[in-house]
């Protein structure tokens, strides 16, 4: 099977420190019941969430494709998030995303919760440095990604829905528009899914990919074959 993986010279040992994989299982050993509790099974479904558990079986596998495949679905919509509560700060937010993070009502525990979505990519940007990218992550990310929005579509609280419990999302993975209140309004939800479908991959993945391609490509290389793929 041909290598696919751009590894580095820090990619020859394989190794991440204990304290990386004990710290970051024991972050998700947290969030992960109270996320469950709190918000309810559905919101494992978001990309971010999703991001966190490939990170977490890439800290303990190793595998470079595990931390490629989040860091092109992440790392370019979570740089927004960090500009935004950058913004926040400096009292000029860009987007508003980040709106609920200086919100006094929700409790500082939550917010500190949801503070992974500032150092998560920088996290996997340097995952990909130590174990290498692999260059099927965009394809392999596309596909849980169409998996993940036709979820939502199909069978996740559309906005304005009834839920279960309060704190249940609505329009997970915005495939109904940009907002939890309404479906957007401006074309058919099946044209606004399908343009999601096609538009994410070329305006948000690609571009990451090939970026992360041109960093790892750049870096001097060990000899072929010698770096693991998944």
């Amino acid at each position: 099977m041909p290598d696919t993986t751009f590894p580095t010279e820090a990619a020859t040992t394989r190794k991440l420190p204990l304290v990386l994989k004990l710290a970051f299982t024991a972050f998700m050993a947290v969030l992960v019941p109270y996320y469950w509790i709190e918000y309810g099974p559905t919101n494992f479904v978001y990309f971010c969430d999703i991001a966190l558990f490939l990170t977490l079986a890439a800290v303990w596998t190793e595998k470079p494709i595990l931390a490629s495949m989040a860091a092109v679905g992440i790392t370019l919509p979570q740089l927004l998030w960090q500009v935004d509560f950058l913004g926040n700060l400096m009292n000029l937010p860009v987007t508003g995303m980040t709106g609920y993070m200086f919100n006094s009502e929700i409790s500082m525990f939550a917010r500190g919760l949801s503070f992974f979505h500032f150092w998560l990519p920088i996290l996997l940007i340097g995952l990909v440095m130590k174990l290498g990218y692999d260059r099927r992550a965009f394809w392999a990310w596309t596909i849980v990604a169409w998996a993940a929005m036709l979820v939502s579509y199909h069978f996740l609280p559309v906005p304005g829905d009834a839920l279960e419990f309060a704190n249940q999302p609505r329009n997970v993975n915005y495939v109904y528009g940009m907002s939890s209140d309404a479906p957007q309004g401006h074309m058919p939800s099946w044209a606004w899914l399908s343009m999601m479908l096609i538009g994410l991959p070329i305006a948000i993945y690609l571009p990451t990919h090939a970026t992360l391609l041109r960093i790892a490509s750049g870096r001097k290389p060990v000899v072929k074959g010698v770096s693991e793929t998944a």
